[in-house]
């Protein structure tokens, strides 16, 4: 599904001498796999998925999606194509304060317009329901727990129903307990034939995933395949 070549990404510094956040990277990850991408602050985990995800451009390299080479897109096809196939949570979820939980998922399908609008209101209910938080619907973001905040910002991102779900260190505000719920959901996910894309710096979390790719400054060093991810 997602196949990276030669992968650069340099930001200018202040010295004149550009800051290369990551150099040559090579991954390829199959559609319906659970991959996390571990590694320190600094490392270039976000780097990857910002440019995974289409919101930063790489420096050189090549990065292909279901055969599309979206590093050649423009920031209108990028913008569409995102919100078409990609679900992206954050870590600070990232929900717009002024609207409700329901709100701020019509919101993403209005933005998309792939899901028909008479279907959207129903299908919002329903992916809340399942996030376990459809009694939360009509309330602002700021009167839930930071639980249900998550699994209001995870459903937001399932919203237009993409196939790839890229998730920035999603459980990093949250209790076990809420983090061992969260993942839970993304095994729902998985089994839903999802592809998934976690970066975390919880080892712990990222035994759960299928394959283990550690980053340090801004290079794979080691890949690791899971043998006993799923038990």
């Amino acid at each position: 599904m997602i196949k990276i070549s030669n992968l650069v990404k340099r930001y200018p510094h202040p010295s004149g001498k550009p800051f290369t956040a990551l150099n040559e990277i090579k991954l390829t990850i199959s559609k319906g796999e659970f991959v996390a991408i571990v590694g320190k602050s600094g490392s270039g985990k976000s780097t990857l998925l910002n440019l995974i995800t289409g919101i930063d451009q790489p420096t050189q390299g090549s990065i292909e999606i279901e055969q599309q080479a979206i590093h050649q897109f423009s920031e209108a096809k990028l913008a569409k194509w995102r919100g078409e196939n990609v679900g992206i949570v954050f870590q600070f979820f990232q929900l717009l304060p002024t609207l409700t939980v329901l709100e701020n998922l019509l919101l993403a399908m209005d933005f998309v317009n792939k899901i028909p609008t008479a279907e959207r209101t129903q299908r919002a209910r329903q992916i809340l329901e399942q996030m376990g938080i459809g009694d939360q619907m009509d309330k602002l973001p700021s009167l839930l727990s930071g639980g249900q905040q998550q699994r209001a910002a995870i459903a937001r991102s399932l919203a237009n129903d993409p196939d790839l779900i890229v998730a920035d260190e999603p459980t990093g505000n949250l209790d076990s307990q809420n983090a061992a719920a969260i993942l839970s959901l993304f095994q729902q996910l998985l089994s839903q034939g999802k592809t998934l894309i976690l970066v975390t710096h919880d080892l712990e979390l990222a035994q759960k995933a299928k394959r283990i790719v550690h980053l340090a400054d801004g290079e794979i060093i080691d890949q690791q395949i899971n043998h006993n991810h799923d038990e």
